[in-house]
């Protein structure tokens, strides 16, 4: 492998064409359908296919079939169908579809603006998950310009993953046997923990969503009135909350909320920890004094891969407190984010989650708790020696430097959905996300430079791939 040429190939890409298209990307307000019900009408979905889309129709792939394909009411799927030259097939995935804005973009910066400062592109979505489609097809290009013989490699690329990827099963089904059986699933949607080296994803938390409601009076009343005669529902969500989750430790407290965790992965966890530090912790954007729950990389490493945590996302009820007044509040609703571990099944979690949160009611109040979606986690098989042996030769050829496997504390319900279907395939996760890249946050960033030699990185992996099916 010519790897000056291969790594210019792809800068050459990457700048004269793929950082214009991730700009224009970036502008497109292509929110998931949980935070936009009308994505349909809105049309910026459609706007972001055919963007991906015609970028495609022009990359130097001689039989290449580029389709967009529609179900009633599903948001589209973008899938690419290159032809090899070899037997077999790999799969290459990401999503095209946005988290909402969020708030505290620093001047200068917002979501929907690109800005490139420092060689990162500011903006939402290019890190997560618009340059995977990019990256993936320049990475197959690539092994054709320098004419590496490859298997079939099919690119799939879905807009609804930050919903929870409700629409993909309708999808594959859709597509019937059309994809084959992979026997590399390539995955560019996860996390780095340093922009050094390639790091790749052993295992990916999942994720259960949902509601809780809390109703005490059909209407406000003056606080001095009925405090101390009704209590409030912000005491009785407190209370709710404390059934599931140490206020103090912030364990969770339900058996169906814990496995065991696998021996193998605690050593990643330890070696990662070496290699990352104090910066496990420094990569989040702290306020001045505040310390983790822990001074052990290696255990916070654990807990945001392989624990369950509770996150309070949002609320509705509760007035800004500038327009506050001395009012005891009838009700109060906030949205639950709990992170599962890779081998809990979310359903029977949140089965688990809901009988907690509504058996006997504080007070005998009105307490509801509606799941939305509950995607279990994913464990990925034993690596192949061809795979292993492969991913630490590119980070060497690329990075020089080694290849680090480490838990993801994300959820990518594709995974799982692959893993189920093909049980003998041989899994590649990797991504940009590194510190202060700040996905679903402000100031979020894709690091190009990264970008550019994680490509390189890919194409390496399929040339060694094409070896194995030759």
């Amino acid at each position: 492998m010519d790897l000056k040429r291969l790594s210019a190939f792809v800068g050459n890409v990457w700048d004269e064409s793929i950082i214009e298209r991730l700009v224009a990307y970036v502008r497109i307000p292509n929110k998931s359908p949980d935070f936009d019900p009308q994505w349909e009408s809105h049309g910026h979905m459609e706007a972001a296919v055919q963007l991906m889309a015609e970028w495609c129709r022009l990359q130097p792939l001689p039989g290449m079939r580029v389709e967009v394909r529609r179900l009633p009411g599903r948001t589209p799927l973008l899938l690419i169908d290159v032809p090899g030259e070899l037997p077999g097939c790999a799969l290459l995935y990401g999503h095209l579809d946005k988290q909402p804005e969020f708030t505290g973009w620093l001047p200068g910066l917002g979501p929907w603006e690109p800005v490139i400062r420092d060689g990162k592109l500011y903006g939402r979505g290019a890190a997560d998950d618009g340059y995977a489609v990019f990256s993936s097809l320049t990475a197959i290009a690539a092994l054709k310009e320098l004419k590496v013989r490859l298997p079939r490699c099919v690119v799939l690329i879905e807009a609804c993953e930050e919903s929870g990827s409700g629409d993909l099963p309708a999808h594959l089904a859709a597509l019937g046997e059309r994809l084959g059986e992979p026997s590399l699933v390539v995955c560019l949607d996860a996390e780095c923990g340093n922009y050094d080296q390639l790091w790749c994803t052993t295992s990916l938390r999942g994720n259960l969503v949902g509601t809780l409601s809390v109703r005490v009076l059909t209407e406000g009343v003056h606080s001095g009135m009925a405090t101390g005669i009704a209590a409030t529902p912000f005491r009785i969500l407190e209370q709710l909350l404390a059934r599931i989750e140490n206020p103090v430790t912030g364990d969770l407290l339900l058996d169906d909320l814990h496995v065991t965790l696998p021996a193998d992965r605690r050593v990643q966890a330890v070696m990662a920890a070496k290699v990352l530090g104090d910066s496990v912790a420094g990569k989040l954007p702290w306020v001045r004094g505040v310390q983790p729950v822990s001074n052990d990389p290696a255990e916070l490493i654990i807990n945001s891969t392989w624990r369950a945590t509770l996150a309070v996302t949002g609320a509705d009820g509760l007035p800004p407190t500038v327009t506050a007044g001395n009012v005891l509040l009838p009700q109060l609703t906030v949205k639950l984010s709990l992170r599962t571990p890779p081998t809990c099944d979310a359903p029977r979690a949140a089965q688990a989650v809901r009988e907690a949160l509504e058996r006997d009611p504080p007070y005998g109040a009105e307490v509801r708790f509606e799941p939305g979606s509950a995607n279990t986690g994913w464990n990925a098989p034993t690596f192949a020696p061809w795979l292993e042996q492969s991913i630490a030769r590119a980070s060497q050829a690329i990075y020089g430097r080694d290849a680090v496997h480490l838990g993801c504390g994300g959820t990518i319900p594709f995974m799982g959905m692959l893993g189920e279907r093909f049980p003998r395939t041989q899994f590649f996760i990797t991504g940009v996300l590194g510190p202060q890249a700040n996905a679903h946050g402000p100031n979020e960033f894709l690091h190009v430079e990264y970008a550019k030699k994680l490509t390189a990185c890919v194409s390496l992996v399929l040339a060694d791939h094409a070896r194995t099916v030759s």
